[in-house]
């Protein structure tokens, strides 16, 4: 079953329910895929790829993330719940997220593999690792790693 077919049942299914979180947090992904789809065809390709999806999702998921933060900065605990329940439905379709032990092993292979040896070849580590580690760890996570390790 595609993502956009699992999406759609999945929204059925919430509204017969009636789990609002859900049917929001479904719907605003069913958005953020028909609009990318849209932006893509204009642009003379056809349908969405998989990884184009999980670009998608990774978009929502973080942009959720930064939300509850700034939400918690601010005292709003009734929409720091609103986006963590939306972010808990979001992350069902994500890839299983690494733990941070396993970045730390495949950031230090990466360094390995590139030869990095200070701070000075930061760029490459990223870059290779952030390839590597695509949709399956935290941006800032790695970053920090690959920071810890080279600095």
């Amino acid at each position: 079953m595609s993502l956009k077919q699992q999406i759609n049942e999945d929204l059925k299914s919430a509204m017969k329910s009636k789990e609002q979180n859900r049917i929001n947090a479904v719907r605003s992904i069913r958005a953020a895929l028909l609009e990318k789809e849209v932006s893509i065809r204009v642009g003379g390709q056809g349908e969405l790829t998989a990884e184009q999806e999980m670009e998608v999702l990774m978009s929502l998921a973080k942009r959720r993330k930064d939300s509850i933060e700034q939400f918690k900065s601010a005292g709003r605990e009734d929409l720091v719940e609103q986006e963590a329940a939306e972010l808990a439905v979001l992350e069902i379709y994500l890839p299983k997220q690494l733990s941070e032990d396993e970045i730390r092993e495949t950031v230090e292979k990466i360094i390995a593999e590139v030869g990095a040896a200070s701070a000075k070849d930061f760029g490459k580590v990223m870059g290779a690792a952030m390839k590597a580690l695509k949709g399956k760890a935290d941006g800032n996570l790695i970053q920090q790693i690959a920071k810890e390790k080279l600095g």
